[in-house]
């Protein structure tokens, strides 16, 4: 179907990402109301600011179908996803209402290595770095972390350092609040 100018139509929808393989640039998401899995392709997820997504996450996506099937033309928004109990230790718990408390920090990722399932940030104009564990990643909503990519992070001292407790993408972070 086309909009009144030519363009495809499209609508919302909310789900849940099925897989999403950052090196093939592609992955599929999980229609709430059911129906077609939904292509989600790697620039659209750029768009939105993010270089992958957790299995698994919440994601409200505008579609518009193809011929191939259904396709994510923007991201909406993305929730992280719902992590069985005692995962997450790899942060001290903190209440979400203590959590928006804490600054968004600019940073950089160093280097981010998911078998090992941790990596280091650098936040601008500071000279330690930030540990950032797979947990606290996935918990953000975030598949795996590129080195070099700006993100925003919510930091606490550790036994260790300061360690990340919650990681935005930046274009998401830059966003007035509405």
């Amino acid at each position: 179907m086309d909009g009144e100018e030519g363009e495809p139509s499209r609508r919302r929808v909310a789900g849940r990402i099925k897989w999403y393989d950052p090196g093939r640039g592609f992955g599929f998401i999980l229609d709430a109301k059911g129906g077609a899995d939904i292509l989600i392709h790697a620039n659209v997820l750029r768009n939105f600011g993010q270089g992958s997504v957790a299995e698994g996450a919440g994601i409200e996506v505008m579609v518009q179908d193809s011929r191939r099937g259904p396709q994510a033309a923007l991201v909406l928004r993305i929730l992280p996803p719902d992590l069985p109990e005692g995962e997450g230790h790899a942060a001290p718990p903190i209440a979400a209402e203590d959590l928006a408390l804490l600054p968004l920090e600019p940073a950089r990722v160093k280097w981010f290595d998911k078998v090992k399932g941790y990596g280091f940030a650098n936040v601008f104009g500071r000279p330690e770095d930030v540990f950032v564990h797979m947990d606290v990643v996935r918990r953000s909503g975030f598949g795996e972390l590129a080195a070099g990519e700006a993100v925003c992070l919510r930091v606490m001292a550790g036994r260790r350092g300061r360690m990340a407790v919650q990681v935005v993408a930046w274009d998401t972070a830059q966003q007035p609040e509405e």
